[in-house]
């Protein structure tokens, strides 16, 4: 018997609503991730786009334990002698927490056309409101 493998033609994508209100911020992007790539289907193949697309609603509530906000920096580098330059997570969760979701999700797919094709079906939300109604999205309840 030969194994199954998905064809780009053949991929039907489903919209899912993920709450990230009062969960830690790197659970919720593992359940995010997993969606985007396909990994809860029968049907996923690992080198084609298999995910569906995400809505993240309440990034803004979403924790992060310990002394993270404190001790956690994001660190970007424009390559130049003296470019480095380094963002506290207490800053960008009180300025930007879309970017922490963007960053801890980005992190866990594929560093190449897979994944920017994937991350790009994310779509990111600070409140509980989000524009998408029209595609019918379905709330993902996690299986825990």
């Amino acid at each position: 018997m030969s194994s199954y493998m998905a064809k780009p033609t053949d991929v039907e994508r489903k919209w899912y609503v993920v709450d990230a209100a009062d969960r830690p911020l790197g659970r919720t992007a593992v359940i995010v991730a997993t969606l985007l790539r396909g990994k809860h289907k029968p049907t996923y193949t690992p080198h084609v786009d298999c995910g569906d697309f995400v809505i993240v609603t309440n990034a803004d509530k979403a924790i992060l334990t310990g002394k993270k906000l404190e001790q956690k920096y994001h660190r970007t580098h424009s390559g130049w002698p003296g470019g480095l330059k380094e963002t506290q997570y207490k800053t960008i969760m009180n300025t930007r927490p879309e970017l922490a979701m963007r960053l801890a999700v980005k992190g866990m797919l594929g560093k190449n056309s897979l994944g920017r094709a994937q991350i790009v079906r994310m779509k990111l939300f600070s409140g509980s409101e989000h524009t998408h109604a029209a595609q019918k999205p379905e709330v993902w309840e996690d299986k825990q």
